[in-house]
């Protein structure tokens, strides 16, 4: 073999040996950047759920909430913070802790509220609602507060369940604080037939409630549940089962009242 040859293959040899370097390389740092990535997501989830975490007690109006402690009609519980649906001689008891501004207690209602109507009219169920400012604490606004005065002011006038549904149905983005405005609101209580008097009216604009929402926030926090919606079937939190579906719910609850 010629030395021009053997120059040649060595070459050759070379070149294939720095690009195969270069491919280890690339490859390397490939594999750092998707790493750096997946970190970055981690930390990045972390730090949005330490500053929930940080506020989810806060309440901007929490000055506006300082008044008297005025439960709604029919309230029932522990310092008058239950608002009770359903037959309370049925023998099942569902307990949700519910934010209006909240977009997973929206999808829960989506799904579950005609089975829940559906064994509450049968007289096989009872729902006892704690409401709660979870959202006005972790991302500001008065939106969680003054939707669950409304509701309880609808409470007072027999139509919880109508408005509540109205305003789940109607929630704005988790970050608009569409529910703050009083007007928005006393609209929305046009969808439920006879709600929108001047009673309601003046309840809703004089947050007459204000400070029994504060105090059900205040009971949900003591409570140490780690968000909304919270589901408990005769004190068994539920929902955090994956498994719980509409029809398993309605199992339970026949299950309960034959017992």
């Amino acid at each position: 073999m010629s030395e021009k040859n053997r120059e040649g293959k060595r070459t050759a040899r070379e070149r294939l040996a720095v690009e195969r370097e270069k491919q280890k390389s690339a490859e390397k740092r490939r594999r750092g950047l998707i790493v750096g990535a997946s970190v970055v997501c981690v930390l990045g989830l972390a730090a949005v759920i330490g500053v929930v975490a940080a506020n989810s007690g806060g309440d901007d109006g929490e000055s506006e909430s300082a008044g008297p402690v005025v439960a709604p009609s029919g309230a029932l519980g522990k310092d008058g913070t239950v608002i009770p649906v359903g037959d309370q001689e049925a023998k099942a008891t569902l307990t949700v802790w519910e934010d209006f501004r909240c977009p997973a207690c929206k999808s829960f209602e989506q799904v579950y509220s005609p089975t829940i109507h559906e064994l509450t009219d049968a007289g096989q169920l009872k729902v006892e609602y704690h409401l709660v400012t979870l959202i006005d604490g972790a991302l500001g606004g008065t939106g969680s507060r003054d939707s669950a005065n409304a509701a309880a002011c609808a409470q007072d006038a027999g139509k919880f369940t109508a408005y509540h549904d109205v305003l789940f149905r109607n929630q704005p983005p988790e970050r608009d604080d569409t529910f703050a405005d009083k007007d928005e609101l006393i609209d929305l209580a046009g969808k439920v037939d006879g709600l929108d008097t001047p009673a309601f009216r003046t309840c809703v604009e004089d947050g007459t409630h204000n400070s029994w929402v504060a105090k059900s926030n205040e009971a949900f926090q003591k409570g140490g549940f780690s968000g909304t919606p919270t589901v408990l079937l005769d004190g068994k939190n539920i929902y955090q089962d994956s498994s719980l579906t509409p029809q398993r719910l309605k199992q339970m609850v026949e299950e309960a009242n034959k017992g």
